[in-house]
């Protein structure tokens, strides 16, 4: 297979390298790209059965995707099988690894949350004394911000909260609330919690992806290649010069080895992927920080309560349905001072059921008690930030390796008392809320899901000023390696309790024009 010399070389297409692309293309440099699976065929691939039709009646083959609970046997095909890739962790410390090797990655199945870091994220040392500062600020990312935003059609209610940074929204309309909403507000307004609404990528065509927003743009500059289905093994370096200079990647079908040569390397992978090839490649690592500060979002906690005014099918007109959304509320300022650091934003959900775990009946009884509360019902959740700790990591387990001969990942990853304290909070927080809106609290629960669930894993390839901390500097490339960009959510330094894509797609656009900037004047 003959493959010709490009400028740059691409390795994963969902949000960060479909940007990459697109960037860099339409500044006139070639690209090609290598996704490690093929471009999703709807017609060819989906098709419609009954759960008895399925080998496993829907629930999926056992072993195939032990840590993806969002699978079942319906969605299975989407997911990549970890008996073909696996990966390790203790026992004790579970790890939520989802993954996707289709064109367009992740990018495809993302729920759209479209969040801004803000300078509490960006800079905590500095705000609030606590971990480290990012080399790089809200300013210096927020017209890239807002030029994602465009592209991606971003809706949401301006408040001019420094938390909660505004963005370009196409939408900022929203339906007037339900009377359970506006109480909700009312009470939490009382004790100082700020409420919004949601903010959220509308895309195009019902689609908001790397396939439909990004890659048309780089395509149709005649300047990018895709191969699918090419698994890329390791990063090769010229012993001249010290430079990356291509990479030997494996057909998926077939195992056949090749080899692509490129001026640079952009590696668009994922946080983890990009690591593990990192890792495997033995390069990028004189800090001996490659790996570490894996962190991501905790998803979790529940606290569910019923109104009584609207059980038994009784609910007044307008009174259930709608939403509100709380951005972080604590631990803002030196007078809020709690038992944990960092903090959570707090999600409500009004005009659910009552599920038959919350009762201690069985039968008939059971059924009566869930019909009483059908649609009666309010729900909290929160999504919460970790903490960048340097002994969560990953690193290479050499005793196993995936179908095609690569070691694999062992990630260790693990929270701490701090994140136990916060969700304690957040859960007594939300129940305080409703019981003070005259509701009946019928769930409550602190526990998260672990670590890795929320798919939105960073950090384990940080940015950084001193090469001795950290992996990349502020333009994402690798302090060892001028020529290897990393954009994807490796290089943070901090994850804050939002949703990483828009950030991760502004990251990379500034890299890209800054990396097309300095190919154009000859210095990489």
């Amino acid at each position: 297979m003959a493959i010709k010399q490009h400028d740059v070389l691409i390795v994963g297409s969902g949000h960060s390298g479909g940007m990459a692309a697109k960037i860099l293309t339409e500044k006139g440099i070639s690209c090609l790209m290598l996704n490690a699976g093929p471009e999703a065929d709807l017609q060819r691939d989906r098709t419609m059965k009954s759960a008895h039709e399925l080998p496993y009646r829907g629930f999926g083959q056992p072993g195939r995707l032990p840590h993806v609970f969002q699978a079942n046997e319906f969605n299975a095909n989407q997911w990549v099988d970890e008996k073909e890739n696996p990966y390790t962790h203790p026992p004790e410390a579970p790890y939520n690894w989802v993954r996707v090797r289709l064109l367009g990655g992740r990018s495809l199945f993302w729920a759209r949350q479209s969040f801004r870091l803000s300078d509490y994220e960006f800079k905590p040392a500095e705000i609030d004394g606590t971990g480290d500062n990012w080399p790089i600020s809200l300013a210096d990312l927020a017209p890239y911000y807002s030029r994602v935003e465009q592209i991606f059609r971003v809706s949401g209610r301006k408040e001019g909260w420094p938390q909660f940074p505004d963005g370009d929204f196409t939408d900022s309309s929203f339906p007037p609330d339900t009377e359970s909403i506006k109480r909700f507000t009312e009470v939490a307004t009382k004790k100082g919690i700020r409420v919004s609404k949601w903010r959220f990528a509308q895309g195009r065509d019902g689609l908001a992806s790397s396939i439909n927003l990004l890659l048309p743009d780089a395509l149709a500059t005649g300047k990018l290649d895709i191969v699918e289905n090419a698994i890329v093994r390791e990063i090769t370096v010229d012993k001249n010069t010290g430079l990356a200079n291509g990479a030997y990647f494996l057909d998926r079908h077939s195992g056949r080895e090749m080899h692509v040569k490129a001026r640079v390397i952009v590696l668009a992978a994922g946080c983890l992927e990009t690591t593990r090839l990192l890792l495997n490649s033995g390069i990028c690592n004189s800090s001996g920080v490659m790996g570490h500060y894996l962190v991501d979002q905790m998803y979790g906690v529940s606290v569910v309560a019923s109104i009584p005014e609207a059980r038994d099918g009784k609910a007044p007109e307008n009174l259930m349905g709608g939403s509100a959304f709380m951005p972080r509320f604590r631990n803002l300022s030196k007078k809020d001072k709690r038992d944990f650091i960092k903090g959570y934003c707090l999600h409500v959900s009004s005009g659910g059921d009552a599920s038959q775990h919350f009762f201690p009946l069985y039968g008939e009884e059971l059924q009566s008690k869930l019909d009483s509360y059908a649609g009666s019902c309010v729900s909290a959740g929160i999504f919460g930030e970790r903490v960048p700790r340097y002994e969560n990591h990953v690193r290479i387990n050499k005793d196993v390796k995936d179908a095609w001969g690569i070691p694999v990942l062992h990630i260790e990853a693990r929270d701490s008392e701090n994140e136990l304290n916060l969700r304690r909070d957040a859960a007594n927080t939300a129940e305080e809320l409703f019981h003070d809106a005259g509701w009946e609290v019928i769930c409550k629960t602190d526990q998260v899901n672990p670590p890795g669930y929320s798919i939105h894993e960073v950090g384990t390839c940080r940015m950084g000023d001193n090469p001795k901390t950290s992996v990349l500097n502020k333009w994402s490339q690798a302090h060892d390696m001028k020529n290897l960009v990393v954009v994807d959510g490796a290089s943070f330094v901090t994850a804050g309790w939002q949703n990483p894509t828009m950030t991760i797609l502004s990251l990379s656009m500034r890299a890209s024009e800054h990396l097309g900037d300095e190919m154009r004047q000859g210095s990489v």
